[in-house]
């Protein structure tokens, strides 16, 4: 069985070649449709189709290394249209970076295609009907996004589960997580192709309806407990989001500094609005002010004056000797520091370079930092502890919310969760409502409610079912004055998070080649 195994698996990528550049075209055509499913357009009903298009593509080539050439063409049309916006922060400085903005999409791309190649390619191993490769195909897509999201520190985005946030399905998160909504996915949408590889019509067309009537089912149990009422918080906590519009070509420019500085004092001075009570807590965004913590001069007490004795929570860089960190910090009305949050999960490339101290040497350094080459990783994930009525938040900074596996590693359960990000990086179109809608399926997979401050948009508090309770679009300042949401019992996949699922799909893939396996003998014996 090892032997077959490994020939199968070698038989997979090796020649035939790959198939003809018109088919590749549209194994290309088919992963941008499949992109339309991902925020800000959320267009699932296109998406799923041209998923199963894919599939059904990719199992007709049959085995060998043309469904892998399938995969990779589907996977670098889906990451072109998917994430364009990886451009983004090449061009906040052009005159340095802008050269390589085409090169980081086309990479980027090219990289998504091996993901994606990988998983169609494991589906010819299934082979050679089309119907086992389709499924195949589904058991490896889903194993694709689980690989992406953890293998190089991970980078869970736009996974093919995504289409459903804003849709009812995207609530049995609470149950299986991202990777389960990926897994079922990718199997209803290799129905068609699994049916059309049955020997009998009238099994394939049950088995396309059971497909459908499941996405039903979903569909209904996620609509029922979005309708489900929930108890009101026992001791209500008023936030003030703060938001100071700073683009970030001219955020740290000197002539700019001070004045997005005296916008965020100014947004948080106004008083709340008739009918609004004073907050608990105020909220700045992610790096918001042009001093670091340990030097902060009159920074801390301008910013607590301005708070009017209400907690103030900022983003904000520090220093410890020759190192920096992206922090969080929390102050008193006194100006002295309550709590800390250093993040702990940073941006490859982006805050920090791999090998960064050598690299810097010869001029290369970390893109978001303002100050140094680069940033440290803090300790790790730890609550903030704000006391009896604001109780214990779970600090997400930017880039962390993206990571569902995080959220399992505090050592308690939080009240709620608490983001500050700063996506002027990521431009307007598509990026920062990409970032918005990994930050409700967080609130989703938790049961908590979850408070998002963003420097240019977008800013919004998110309730424990993933709906938008209020928010502040792209490019505007202002402040949102919100209620918390109340919290939802502890859910299933705050439980035991993705290793159930993981395991599943290596499960399901290994039952499926056993079986093609004895039937391929048995063939053979009859012989």
């Amino acid at each position: 069985m090892i032997r077959r195994f490994r020939a199968g698996l070698g038989a997979a990528f090796r020649a035939p070649a790959r198939p003809r550049w018109q088919v590749l075209l549209g194994a290309v055509v088919l992963g941008a449709l499949i992109a339309a499913g991902q925020a800000p357009l959320g267009l699932w009903w296109i998406a799923m189709p041209a998923l199963a298009g894919a599939i059904w593509l990719g199992a007709g080539q049959g085995r060998g290394a043309s469904v892998a050439w399938i995969g990779f063409g589907t996977g670098f049309g889906y990451a072109l249209a998917a994430m364009f916006w990886i451009v983004e922060p090449f061009l906040v400085e052009p005159e340095i970076y802008g050269w390589m903005a085409p090169f980081a999409l086309v990479l980027m791309a090219a990289g998504m295609g091996v993901f994606w190649a990988l998983g169609f390619g494991l589906g010819a191993l299934l082979g050679p009907r089309p119907g086992w490769i389709a499924l195949g195909i589904a058991l490896g897509m889903a194993g694709s996004d689980a690989l992406r999201s953890y293998v190089f520190t991970g980078f869970p985005w736009v996974l093919i589960g995504h289409i459903w946030i804003g849709a009812p399905v995207a609530q049995a998160a609470a149950w299986v997580g991202p990777l389960g909504l990926s897994l079922m996915t990718a199997l209803i949408a290799a129905a068609p192709a699994i049916a059309a590889g049955l020997r009998h019509r009238v099994a394939g067309g049950v088995l396309v309806v059971c497909a459908l009537g499941a996405l039903a089912a979903i569909w209904s149990g996620g609509q029922m407990r979005l309708d489900a009422p929930v108890p009101p918080r026992a001791q209500p906590i008023d936030l003030r989001l703060v938001q100071p519009n700073a683009p970030q070509n001219l955020k740290w420019l000197p002539q700019y500094r001070m004045k997005f500085f005296d916008r965020l004092l100014t947004l948080t001075e106004q008083p709340p609005a008739p009918g609004k009570p004073k907050p608990d807590l105020i909220v700045w965004p992610e790096t918001s002010v042009p001093f670091l913590l340990d030097r902060p001069g009159q920074g801390l007490e301008l910013s607590a004056q301005a708070a009017g004795g209400v907690p103030l929570a900022l983003g904000i860089q520090r220093s410890e000797g020759t190192r920096y960190y992206n922090s969080l910090a929390v102050i008193g009305p006194d100006a002295q520091l309550e709590a800390l949050y250093d993040k702990s999960h940073l941006v490859p490339f982006g805050e920090y370079m791999p090998f960064g101290d050598a690299l810097a040497k010869i001029g290369i350094t970390a893109f978001a930092a303002q100050v140094g080459n680069g940033y440290s990783a803090g300790p790790g994930e730890h609550l903030l502890d704000l006391g009896p009525k604001l109780g214990k938040v779970a600090p997400l900074i930017c880039y962390e919310a993206i990571f569902p596996q995080d959220l399992m590693r505090f050592a308690q359960r939080p009240d709620w969760i608490l983001q500050v990000t700063n996506d002027a990086w990521f431009g307007t179109l598509s990026g920062p409502w990409q970032h918005l809608a990994q930050a409700r399926l967080r609130a989703i997979e938790q049961g908590l409610p979850l408070a998002r401050d963003a420097n240019t948009g977008v800013s919004a508090l998110i309730d424990a079912k993933g709906r938008i309770v209020a928010h502040l679009g792209m490019d505007k300042a202002g402040v949102l004055d919100v209620q918390l949401p109340p919290s939802l019992p502890k859910t299933l996949y705050a439980r035991i998070g993705d290793v159930p699922i993981i395991a599943l799909i290596v499960a399901l893939f290994i039952i499926a080649l056993l079986i093609v396996r004895i039937f391929v003998d048995r063939r053979r014996v009859a012989t």
